[in-house]
């Protein structure tokens, strides 16, 4: 075995959201630490990039054209109703993923700053186990071996592609290539309803794409209240994207400057669809190739996830796993707690993550965010629950604003009124859903938030009339 050529008390294998807050909170706390990562993400001089899918080819520059697509329609549709007459807006595809590719360079370089004022020492290269000696482990990272008392996996996860159709990220794109385009396409068909196909699909739509999206599901949002659900699928079918459920893909190919999609429908009916573009958003799978951890008997379970317990522990001593790589939503902000959590567990603390209170949001116009149960499982749970309801219709800010569309709901049990769920469709729900998730890691009651002042005029009463709502005592609905 060779031998390190350096030592360190925390070494972090993969520097997207867990990784990299995991390695800053770790040096926080005394230890010598180190992070690696070896994907430059389209770095234009083949460097590696910190911030994993979520800031390089994710989260945040879906995020950038979602506004820059949102503003587009405004321009186009929303401005002449306040009064501000413009003349049709023209989209420049080119400028605006420039725009987005500046901000995401922005904040990976932001990163290696925090790294350098937190003295966690950045490795280039792919990071994989080499073996053990004694109480410490020797990792190879690039062409050299480095040794480290405790090692955290934080390796993310990849796009899940089709077998029978071949993602090339021009044509057929995942979300890497789905954030990569440079002209608008006439037609974009999309396979997935979830959260990447639905927020593509509205970037896309707004600029001008005729949208279709088929899903294998039966029914929209399964994992969301029903309610949010139902009320989403309008909202959105009503701004022009189409659904097709219960659909089985048999193939996508390349034709001409295009792509022919064969599918069946849900009863059994051979359909085609022909599209300028299709993006492929059918879920992700957990980064675990490459590092070797059949070599040291760490735990993979048939999903290629790592195994670990309730604080992200593998069955490997000093060895942690975290975010997209182990059980739970494949979320960043998930995994940015999961890093801090095992951090202080390291560190002899008691690092904490309460998975009944993650947020989880999906940034379409409107804005859709819940925390909690849903009325299903509190149903099948056989939970006496009483439920709150009140329409950003019936609110001042909201209707200044032109958004008085969607709701809060709210979800408390019965007997002791602590708040079991929150679910919010409409302006800034990403935004609102934070206070329900401070009330749900406290334990708060929904008398709690009824008895809070909330400022007004603003969108957070209608998430203060939702809690008054559950005791059937709302002042303005």
């Amino acid at each position: 075995m060779s031998q390190p050529s350096e030592q360190y008390d925390v070494l972090v294998i993969g520097g997207g959201p867990g990784g990299y807050v995991a390695a800053i909170r770790a040096a926080q706390l005394g230890f010598k630490t180190a992070c690696c990562e070896s994907n430059p993400y389209d770095d234009p001089k083949g460097e590696p990039r910190l911030g994993g899918t979520c800031l390089n080819v994710g989260c945040i520059p879906s995020k950038a054209l979602l506004h820059t697509s949102h503003l587009f329609e405004l321009a186009a549709h929303d401005f002449s109703a306040q009064g501000i007459e413009v003349g049709a807006p023209k989209i420049d595809v080119p400028k605006m993923i420039a725009r987005k590719d500046a901000i995401v360079t922005q904040l990976t370089q932001g990163i290696k700053g925090l790294f350098r004022k937190n003295k966690v020492t950045l490795l280039p290269g792919h990071g994989r186990f080499v073996g053990r000696e004694g109480d410490t482990w020797r990792v190879a990272v690039g062409e050299k071996t480095v040794a480290a008392t405790h090692v955290i996996v934080a390796t993310g996860s990849k796009a899940r592609h089709l077998p029978n159709i071949p993602v090339d990220n021009q044509v057929i794109c995942d979300n890497v290539g789905a954030l990569k385009l440079q002209a608008v396409p006439k037609k974009l068909a999309i396979i997935g309803a979830g959260v990447i196909g639905l927020e593509m699909g509205s970037v896309w739509r707004r600029l001008g794409s005729e949208v279709t999206i088929l899903e294998a599901a039966p029914q929209f949002l399964a994992a969301a209240d029903p309610e949010i659900a139902k009320e989403a699928q309008k909202l959105l079918t009503k701004q022009g994207l189409s659904f097709a459920f219960g659909v089985t893909i048999d193939s996508a190919e390349v034709e001409g400057d295009g792509v022919l999609i064969r599918y069946r429908t849900a009863d059994g009916a051979e359909q085609r669809l022909a599209a300028d573009r299709l993006i492929v958003s059918v879920g992700r799978v957990p980064n675990t190739d490459g590092l070797d951890a059949d070599k040291v008997g760490l735990t993979v379970n048939e999903r290629g996830q790592i195994v670990v317990d309730d604080h992200c522990r593998t069955n490997l001593p000093n060895v942690w796993a975290i975010g997209d790589v182990v059980r739970g939503p494949m979320l960043a902000h998930k995994a940015m707690e999961e890093g801090v959590m095992v951090a202080e567990r390291i560190a002899g603390q008691a690092g904490h993550v309460n998975y009944d209170a993650i947020p989880w949001v999906i940034y379409t116009e409107p804005e859709i965010a819940w925390v909690g149960k849903t009325e299903t499982e509190l149903k099948a749970a056989g939970v006496d629950y009483r439920a709150g309801k009140i329409p950003f219709l019936a609110n001042g800010r909201a209707l200044g604003m032109g958004a008085g569309y969607g709701f809060v709901k709210m979800l408390a049990d019965a007997k002791t009124d602590r708040i079991l769920g929150v679910h919010i469709i409409g302006p800034n729900a990403s935004e609102l859903i934070a206070e329900a998730v401070v009330a749900l890691e406290f334990a708060a009651a929904a008398e709690d938030l009824a008895r809070i002042c909330h400022a007004h005029p603003t969108l957070s009463e209608v998430v203060h009339e939702a809690a008054l709502a559950v005791d059937k005592r709302p002042l303005h609905f």
